[in-house]
């Protein structure tokens, strides 16, 4: 092994061959392994979790293009450093075919300004651009650039890919340990696939680091047993950034369990969030939010629970807290849903901002001076209280709209009540 470079660089693929995982772009006959294959590259934007291979296959595009070929992360990288690029691109001399591959590690960190400096270059096909970033380039890239690319997501690798290039690492004699007698007990590598959670990086950072740190047995023997592979990978942290599409797919994820009834899921997601430092306040109004929305009059007790959670996670605060939090979500998840509330005030907001509704109705107008009355105001009210079952048939709605049906309960939990108790009204009329 070379001196200073850690395994997991040493064992990134030389070719297309030696490439592991991503068979959806880059399998036999796909677009991308196609475009590499001719030299006849296009800029593209790799996306992914950490360790899925973005770097290393922009390393194999290095080694097969006849163009000229520059790498800059834009955590370091500027304006100034772009326009270098292009200089020495458009310098026949230094560069005869005019064209330069230019791949950007973590291109989400460019500000607008800068991203907008490489547009005309990759707009007239000066400049061929491979950015690769963790974020969603939808989200953190600039429109215009994103139009002028072909994206592709790489998806975390799976536990029998990361044991192929575990096995790979154990057998190259130039790259990897194959001139060391290794024996991996059972169960290392299935912990190895299970904790590198999708990321050959850390795969490799742990078995470098047991291979190591093992003090070989009389006949140079190496045994890696699991207490040793254990003592020598990270512990698992799930990929959470709170700024980050992380954060927005995890919350998204324990809203719709809940709203699917699903608890297990419910108690998954709020684990993840919580684990990762989401702020716990944040959890309690989307627990409240989802009390309204989502379980609304099948059940209204479920509001109240949802804001004394809310309350009480405030007084009380972590650790603790999580048990509050998973009351509360629990409890809207198990509960009859409708979203019959949530319809009903969206249905009178769009008509009250999109078309003309009409004058209050004389009857319901306040009317505090006397002299009012004489104009209309109040005059025909008829006060609930004073009839039969504290209910009285008037049009409370303005003429315009005195047909419109806004609130429609439905069959759910308390709702079948309500139902009932509204057709009994009607009944009356």
């Amino acid at each position: 092994m070379k001196q200073n470079q850690p395994l997991a660089y040493l064992m990134s693929p030389r070719t297309l061959t030696e490439y592991v995982g991503q068979s959806h772009i880059l399998g036999e006959g796909k677009m991308l392994r196609r475009m590499i294959e001719a030299d006849r590259l296009s800029s593209i934007i790799l996306f992914g979790p950490p360790g899925t291979g973005k770097t290393s296959l922009a390393r194999v595009i290095a080694k097969t293009t006849e163009n000229n070929f520059q790498q800059i992360n834009a955590v370091t990288s500027g304006v100034k450093d772009i326009k270098n690029v292009i200089s020495d691109t458009k310098n026949l001399i230094l560069n005869p075919k005019g064209r330069t591959v230019l791949f950007i590690d973590e291109i989400h960190r460019f500000n607008k300004a800068q991203q907008d400096a490489l547009l005309p270059s990759v707009e007239d096909g000066t400049l061929i651009l491979i950015g690769a970033t963790t974020e969603n380039p939808y989200f953190e890239v600039n429109k215009a650039l994103i139009s002028r690319s072909t994206v592709f997501q790489l998806y975390a690798l799976t536990e029998t890919e990361i044991k192929e290039i575990i096995q790979m690492a154990l057998t190259d004699e130039e790259r990897g340990f194959g001139k060391k007698k290794i024996i991996l007990e059972d169960q290392v590598l299935d912990f190895i696939a299970d904790l590198a959670d999708g990321d050959a990086r850390i795969a490799l950072n742990g078995l470098e680091l047991a291979v190591l740190t093992t003090h070989p047995d009389a006949d140079g023997t190496i045994t890696i047993d699991l207490d040793i592979i254990k003592d020598s990978m990270q512990k698992r942290s799930p990929a959470f950034d709170k700024d980050g599409e992380a954060h927005y797919d995890t919350i998204s994820a324990f809203i719709k369990s809940m709203r699917g009834s699903d608890p297990d899921g419910t108690l998954f997601y709020l684990a993840k969030a919580l684990h990762a430092g989401e702020d716990i306040e944040f959890l309690a109004r989307r627990i409240v939010i989802s009390a309204a929305e989502d379980v609304g009059l099948a059940n209204p007790q479920m509001l109240s629970i949802a804001v004394s959670a809310y309350q009480a996670i405030k007084m009380i605060g972590m650790p603790e807290a999580r048990i509050i939090l998973a009351e509360a979500a629990l409890a809207i998840a198990t509960s009859p849903k409708s979203n019959s509330a949530y319809l009903g005030i969206d249905k009178a907001l769009d008509l009250v901002r999109n078309q003309r509704t009409g004058e209050i109705p004389f009857a319901l107008r306040n009317a505090p001076i006397e002299k009012m009355e004489d104009h209309g105001y109040s005059i025909g009210y008829k006060y609930a209280h004073d009839y039969p079952y504290h209910y009285v048939n008037m049009q409370f709605l303005p003429d315009e709209i005195k047909d419109e049906i806004f609130y429609e309960p439905t069959q759910m939990g308390y709702e079948q009540k309500i139902q009932k108790w509204l057709e009994f009204l009607d009944s009356l009329d």
